[in-house]
């Protein structure tokens, strides 16, 4: 299974970047949040992972495994009307440069992972989407999470986005 997931996810990411997502999927897990990873979402950008929790709650998880891509990434703040709760989600080496302002400690929520599992460390600032945005982001989730299982069943179908 785990290999599965890696083939769908992070192709283009060095293999820790798998890792990292594999902890935080755990974590979540474990919190009753349920995750995807590279959710296209409708301002083109896409998450690394999207969670949704038992009431419908969105939470996005932007991974970082290099502190040059951290320090570059200027795009992050994109996701944030995509999601009620956003985390960052890096492994022990990095964590402390996220407590810089430019990453908004005071909204968005910190993870620590490896391969094993993760900890919040940070918690993310609950900001609640509009209710029509919220349909619609549920809805983008739902269709994706199911479009991803029917491919299993016949991988003819691909993975569009």
């Amino acid at each position: 299974m785990a290999s599965q997931i890696e083939s769908l996810c992070f192709t283009d990411e060095p293999p820790i970047a798998a890792e990292v997502a594999r902890g935080v999927t755990r974590l979540f897990c474990r919190q009753d949040l349920f995750a995807i990873c590279e959710m296209p979402l409708p301002n083109g950008r896409r998450a690394d992972l999207m969670a949704i929790d038992p009431k419908g709650g969105l939470t996005i998880v932007e991974i970082k495994v290099a502190k040059s891509d951290l320090v570059g990434d200027g795009k992050w703040t994109d996701y944030l009307e995509c999601c009620d709760r956003f985390f960052w989600a890096v492994p022990p080496h990095l964590a402390h440069i996220l407590d810089e302002e430019r990453y908004l400690p005071g909204d968005a929520g910190l993870i620590v992972a490896d391969r094993y599992d993760a900890a919040i460390v940070r918690h993310a600032t609950e900001r609640p989407l509009a209710p029509a945005r919220r349909k619609a982001e549920l809805l983008r989730f739902a269709r994706r999470a199911a479009r991803r299982l029917s491919a299993q069943i016949d991988p003819s179908l691909g993975e569009a986005s």
